[in-house]
């Protein structure tokens, strides 16, 4: 099995287009419901995510360019979302369909597996991020931006909603932020929810770069950060 196309399936959860409780939107995701309800592995879940970190790291850092997202303390419910999603092709990503399936990577209590390691790991205290540091106009009008357009979802702090399914967008790399905003904006995540589209769609490329770069900058709570920017992963020591 080509393992670097395997991780890919987890490549695209941190942001998404979570941003209502919309049901029907909710509601597909394949095997969403089962996994959602099971008691995760961590060991069999640590050996799943071995794979994934050929592109996510074993820190499940991602790259502070934007190739690859922060999973690290993503909301379990998030990542079973957003997975399930490309398994059931509820979300484009037609190269990674056959290695997504149950028969390559396993079945509902594998998702629930994986993403229980995956919550658990300490996020990176240097987190790609935009060009306005704080006290700049564009900072301030990515600020406003977010407070009116982002909270109501996504939280005062980035911190998202686990039981709504919306992400933590707070430690997420810029430039993947930005690369999905786009998408969203473009149609081009079919299973982003119509609630954000419908909020976005006013939004300058100027707009999308402010409101990101403060979503970048939202400082993470300290005991959800590894140590340090040089922490490594003893699981994989």
């Amino acid at each position: 099995m080509n393992k670097r196309l395997l991780t890919l399936t987890l490549t695209a959860i941190a942001l998404g287009a979570l941003s209502s409780a919309n049901a029907e939107w909710m509601q597909k995701g394949g095997e969403f419901e089962k996994a959602i309800d099971l008691k995760p592995d961590i060991e069999n879940g640590r050996d799943i995510f071995e794979v994934c970190a050929a592109c996510h790291l074993t820190e499940g850092w991602g790259k502070k360019d934007g190739t690859f997202p922060q999973l690290a303390g993503q909301h379990k419910e998030v990542l079973i979302k957003q997975l399930s999603d490309i398994r059931a092709k509820n979300r484009d990503n037609p190269t990674m369909y056959p290695f997504a399936l149950p028969e390559a990577i396993g079945d509902a209590q594998a998702l629930a597996d994986v993403v229980g390691y995956i919550e658990k790991l300490p996020m990176n205290p240097d987190n790609g991020k935009g060009k306005w540091e704080k006290g700049t106009p564009e900072y301030e009008q990515g600020k406003k931006l977010f407070e009116e357009n982002c909270v109501k979802c996504h939280g005062k702090n980035g911190e998202g909603d686990a039981k709504k399914f919306y992400p933590k967008i707070q430690g997420q790399h810029y430039e993947y932020m930005l690369r999905q905003f786009k998408w969203i904006e473009a149609g081009k995540r079919r299973n982003a929810n119509p609630d954000m589209m419908k909020q976005i769609k006013n939004f300058s490329d100027k707009d999308q770069e402010m409101v990101i770069n403060y979503a970048s900058r939202i400082p993470v709570p300290k005991e959800d950060l590894a140590p340090s920017k040089d922490w490594t992963n003893p699981d994989f020591d």
